[in-house]
C-alpha cells in the first residue's frame, strides 16, 4: 500500500496584532454576506438605476390650440425655464423676449404653405370647370357638387368669388327644370313612392336648397355693394350678383324665390344714382312685365315697387314711375278698376243694361259633332300645358291695376314734382280701365293740381332765392297744367262718353277755362319748343346753374314739348273724337281768335302747329268761325275781352282775325304758306 504523500506548508512571516484583528473582522463580513445572499433580489438595482442618456422629460402645461381650419394642435412647453434663471432681474428681462417668441411661434403654427394668388385662382378655375361639367352631364348623379360649388365660394379672394358667382348662374339656368317645385311637406305622410320618383325628389331637394343659398348669397353682396358706393378695380362683386339676378329674372321667371330675386332689383332701384346696374335693373322688370302671361310676377314686382316707393316717401327716380306702363293689362285687361275696388265686363251690355242675345247660326248635325270634339280636344290640351285660367290671371291683373292706381294717386295727392309727368301720362294712358266711381275723385285732384300750379308760378322767384344754394326739382307749373288739361280729357275719351252720357255727370268747363286764360303767357314762354329734359344752356348769372342728367335717352315717357302739350289739348277741347260736332260756337270763335294773336309771338315751328290747328278747325267748323274773316259780318255788339275770365263771356264775334295780314309777311315761308292754308278751307267750308 503506497504511502500518502507529505503536504508541503508556505510559511508566512509572524502577523502583528492589528493585522489579526482586521482578518477576523472580513472573514465575518464575507460568511454573512454568504448567508444573506439566497434572499436578496439581484435585479432590484438595476431597475431603480436611471438610463443613460435620457433626461427626465418635464410635464406638458400649455392647453392645445384650434386653428381656423378645425384641427388641434398641441403646444410644448419652453426650454428654458423659470427654475433655471438665476435672478429675478433676468426673469423680467427675458420675459418680453419670452413673449415675443410666443407669438412668433402661434404664426408660425397658423400660416400655411403660401400659395400665389394667381395659382389659387388658376385652380379653383380648373375646379370650377370640372364640376360644372359634371352637373351639365347628370346633375341628378351629381347632387353634391352644388355645395361644391358654393363652398368654393366661400374663398377670401374676390376674383374666385366673382368667378364662382358666374359660374352658378350659367349651371343653374341650364338645370333649373321648366315647372316649381313644390315642398315635399305637402305630401302625404306615408306615401308610398318608386325609385326613380324618390330619386327625382332627392334631386329636387338639393337643387332647391343649393338654389336657395345661393340667391341668398347674392342678397347679401348685393347689399354690401349699396353701402359700399361700388368702388374698386373692374367691375364689383355687387354689380355681378345684380347682373345675376337680373338674368334670373328673366330666364326662370317661374321658378322658386322669384321674390327673393324681385327684392334685389327693387332695392336697387330705391337709390337716386342712376348708374350701369340701375339700368340693368330696370330693363329686367321692364322684359318681366312684357313676357309674364301668368300675372303673379307682375303683380308681385308691383307690390314692392309700390311698397318701396311709399317707405321711400317716393323720393325715387322717374323712370321707376314709368315701369308701370310697360304692364300687359294695359291691353289685356278687359275690367275697370280703382285704388280701391275692381270691376269686370261680362260681355257687350246693351242699352238697357242686358246682355243682348247672340244670334243662333244653323248647323248641321256633323258641324256639331266636329265642333264638340274640337272643344274637347282644346280642353285637354289646355289641360296638358298647365295653362293659367283666364279667372286667375284676371284677378292677378286686377290687383295689380288697383296697386298701380293707389301708386298714381298718392302722388297727386302728394305733388311730388319730378314725378308728376310720369303719373300724369300713366293715367292718360290707363284712362280706359278706370272705374267710373273713381273718375270723379281723379278729376279732383287734376284740378286741386291746377289750382297749387297757378299760385306756386307766383312764389317761384322768392323761392329761388332762398334756395339758391340747395339742390331742388325744379317744377314747371304750366307744364303740369297742361299735363292735367290733357290727362282730364284723355280720361274721358278713355270712358266712352259719348255712350254713357246718362251715367257721367261731368262738367270739364274748368279745364277749358284755365287753357284759354293761360295762352298769352305760354306764347311768351322762352322754353315753349323744349321738353321737361331738355339741355339748356347754363345761365352765367346764376351760380348754382346745372343742366339735367344724361341718362333721358332710352325714357320716352313725357318728353313731349310744351307745343306738343298745348296742341294735344286744344285738340280735344275744339276737335273732340267722341262728339266732333257739338263744340259751341262761342267756344270755337274765342279759341280761334286767341290762337291768331298767340301765333304772331311764338317761334316758327309753334307758329306752324297752331296755324295748321286753325286749318283743321276751319274745314271742320268753318261755317261757324267765318264771320271773324269778315268785317262786314260780324255777329256781336261790343268789345273784344281776351283777359275774359269765361271763355264765352269775351264776346269773340265782336273781333275780326287782323293776325293774318301780319302773318303774310312773316319771315318764315312754312308760316306763309300756313296762313294760305287757313284761308283756304274757310273758303271751302263756306261753299
Amino acid at each position: 500500500m503506497a504511502s500518502r504523500p507529505a503536504k508541503k506548508r508556505k510559511l508566512t512571516p509572524p502577523q502583528s496584532d492589528d493585522e489579526g484583528g482586521s482578518r477576523k473582522s472580513s472573514s465575518k463580513i464575507q460568511k454573512s454576506f454568504l448567508v444573506n445572499a439566497a434572499n436578496w433580489d439581484l435585479e432590484q438595482d438595476y431597475e431603480t438605476r436611471a438610463r443613460k442618456g435620457k433626461k427626465k422629460a418635464k410635464e406638458n402645461t400649455r392647453l392645445p390650440l384650434k386653428l381656423p381650419d378645425g384641427r388641434v394642435q398641441h403646444v410644448s412647453a419652453p426650454a428654458d425655464d423659470l427654475g433655471s434663471l438665476e435672478s429675478d432681474e433676468d426673469w423680467l428681462e427675458g420675459g418680453e423676449d419670452e413673449s415675443e417668441g410666443e407669438e412668433a411661434r402661434e404664426k408660425r403654427v397658423d400660416e400655411k404653405p403660401e400659395i400665389p394668388e394667381h395659382q389659387q385662382i388658376l385652380e379653383a378655375k380648373e375646379e370650377l370647370a370640372k364640376i360644372a361639367l359634371m352637373l351639365n352631364e347628370s346633375p341628378d348623379e351629381n347632387i353634391g357638387a352644388f355645395k361644391a360649388l358654393a363652398k368654393i365660394g366661400q374663398s377670401r379672394i374676390p376674383a374666385i368669388q366673382k368667378l364662382t358667382l358666374a359660374t352658378q348662374l350659367a349651371v343653374y339656368k341650364d338645370v333649373i327644370p321648366g315647372y316649381r317645385i313644390r315642398p315635399v311637406a305637402e305630401d302625404g305622410p306615408e306615401e308610398k313612392l318608386s325609385k326613380d320618383v324618390r330619386r327625382l325628389r332627392t334631386f329636387e331637394q338639393s337643387l332647391i336648397a343649393g338654389y336657395q343659398a345661393y340667391v341668398r348669397d347674392l342678397t347679401r353682396y348685393a347689399k354690401a355693394g349699396r353701402h359700399q358706393g361700388g368702388k374698386g378695380q373692374g367691375q364689383s362683386i355687387a354689380s355681378i350678383a345684380i347682373t345675376c339676378a337680373c338674368t334670373l329674372l328673366t330666364t326662370v321667371p317661374h321658378f322658386n324665390f322669384r321674390g327673393d330675386l324681385i327684392k334685389i332689383l327693387v332695392g336697387k332701384l330705391s337709390m337716386r344714382r342712376v348708374d350701369e346696374d340701375f339700368n340693368k335693373c330696370l330693363n329686367a322688370l321692364e322684359t318681366l312685365f312684357r313676357e309674364d302671361e301668368e300675372g303673379r310676377p307682375a303683380m308681385e314686382a308691383v307690390s314692392l315697387l309700390s311698397k318701396m316707393m311709399n317707405a321711400k316717401e317716393y323720393d325715387v327716380n322717374e323712370s321707376v314711375v314709368n315701369l308701370l306702363l310697360h304692364l300687359r293689362l294695359l291691353s289685356d285687361f278687359s275690367g275697370k278698376g280703382s285704388k280701391d275696388s275692381v270691376d269686370r265686363s261680362n260681355g257687350a251690355v246693351g242699352p238697357n243694361g242686358k246682355k243682348p242675345k247672340a244670334k243662333k247660326e244653323f248647323r248641321t248635325k256633323r258641324e256639331r259633332k266636329q265642333i264638340k270634339e274640337q272643344k274637347a280636344l282644346q280642353k285637354d290640351m289646355a289641360q296638358a300645358d298647365a295653362l293659367v285660367s283666364h279667372e286667375e290671371r284676371d284677378r292677378m291683373e286686377g290687383e295689380t291695376l288697383k296697386l298701380v292706381f293707389g301708386t298714381y294717386f298718392r302722388i297727386l295727392k302728394l305733388r311730388v314734382p319730378h314725378l308728376m309727368g310720369a303719373v300724369l301720362e300713366g293715367l292718360s294712358r290707363y284712362s280706359h280701365l278706370i272705374n267710373q266711381d273713381f273718375f270723379g275723385d281723379l278729376l279732383e285732384a287734376l284740378k286741386d293740381l291746377i289750382r297749387h300750379s297757378a299760385t306756386s308760378e307766383d312764389d317761384t322767384e322768392e323761392e329761388e332765392k332762398e334756395d339758391e344754394g340747395e339742390e331742388a326739382p325744379i317744377r314747371n307749373p304750366s307744364r303740369e297744367a297742361l299735363l292735367c288739361t290733357t290727362t282730364a280729357f284723355a280720361l274721358l275719351a278713355g270712358q266712352d262718353a259719348h255712350n254713357a252720357r246718362a251715367d257721367l255727370h261731368l262738367d270739364l268747363s274748368f279745364f277749358t277755362t284755365h287753357l284759354y286764360q293761360t295762352l298769352f303767357p305760354l306764347s311768351l314762354n322762352p322754353d315753349l319748343e323744349l321738353g321737361a329734359r331738355s339741355l339748356h344752356l347754363p345761365d352765367p348769372d346764376k351760380p348754382s346753374s346745372h343742366t339735367t342728367p344724361a341718362n333721358t335717352k332710352s325714357n320716352k315717357v313725357n318728353l313731349q314739348t310744351t307745343t306738343v302739350l298745348l296742341i294735344r289739348c286744344l285738340t280735344a277741347i275744339l276737335l273732340p273724337p267722341w262728339n266732333i260736332r257739338s263744340v259751341p260756337p262761342l267756344r270755337l270763335a274765342a279759341f280761334t281768335k286767341q290762337l291768331a294773336t298767340v301765333s304772331l309771338h311764338m317761334p316758327e315751328k309753334s307758329a306752324q302747329a297752331v296755324l295748321a290747328l286753325l286749318a283743321d278747325v276751319g274745314n271742320t267748323h268753318g261755317r261757324k268761325v267765318a264771320a271773324l274773316w269778315n268785317t262786314e259780318e260780324r255777329k256781336g255788339d261790343g268789345t273784344f275781352n281776351p283777359l275774359s275770365e269765361s271763355v264765352e263771356g269775351s264776346n269773340p264775334f265782336a273781333a275780326t282775325i287782323w293776325e293774318g295780314e301780319i302773318l303774310r309777311r312773316h319771315y318764315c315761308p312754312k308760316v306763309r304758306e300756313g296762313v294760305k292754308i287757313v284761308e283756304k278751307s274757310l273758303s271751302s267750308a263756306e261753299r
